[in-house]
């Protein structure tokens, strides 16, 4: 079934099971953060979904981290945006807008790097991107390579709770 996005909280809490499993997937691509999420409904509003949205992220394993990494595109790669994360395409759009403004110099910087730091660490370079222009981006990305894995694993987790309280107001009509 297509989800209709946006939604009320309430149109989302009495979803069905499998279609709020579909809405949640718009937010966050980790199997354990989407049930979670469909278990704790009824939410009573916004701040309780944000809320519960942290919980459930705070009981994630690192299996369920490198699923929900495993929903972004690479920063500074938006076909990729288009082609591989359809599930994602409507509520992600806008959130690399800074890119594509980006000089061919920091783009390719910003290829690089995410090469780079995928090699390193075994996951693409996560960061909340909203608002954040091309080089803001490749200097976050600069200042988090020297880092070890389970900074960055942290790093990530914190990011991708920010992209998916994002996602979740984009799913509830209260942001672009």
């Amino acid at each position: 079934m297509s989800i209709k996005t946006p939604m009320t909280l309430d149109e989302l809490n009495a979803l069905n099971a499998a279609d709020a499993t579909a809405a949640f997937g718009t937010c966050c691509t980790s199997d354990t953060w989407i049930k979670g999420m469909v278990e704790a409904r009824p939410l009573s509003d916004v701040e309780a979904a944000h809320q519960v949205a942290l919980d459930v992220w705070a009981t994630c394993q690192e299996a369920d981290l490198m699923q929900a990494f495993e929903g972004h595109p690479k920063i500074g790669d938006v076909s990729s945006l288009r082609k591989k994360y359809a599930n994602t395409k409507g509520l992600a759009s806008n959130e690399q807008s800074g890119v594509s403004v980006a000089t061919e110099e920091t783009l390719q910087a910003l290829t690089d790097g995410n090469n780079e730091y995928d090699e390193k660490y075994g996951f693409i370079f996560i960061v909340y991107a909203t608002g954040k222009s091309a080089a803001e981006m490749l200097e976050l990305l600069q200042a988090r390579l020297p880092n070890d894995r389970a900074t960055e694993l942290k790093n990530a987790g914190v990011e991708q709770s920010k992209i998916t309280a994002l996602r979740i107001n984009k799913l509830l009509g209260l942001a672009e």
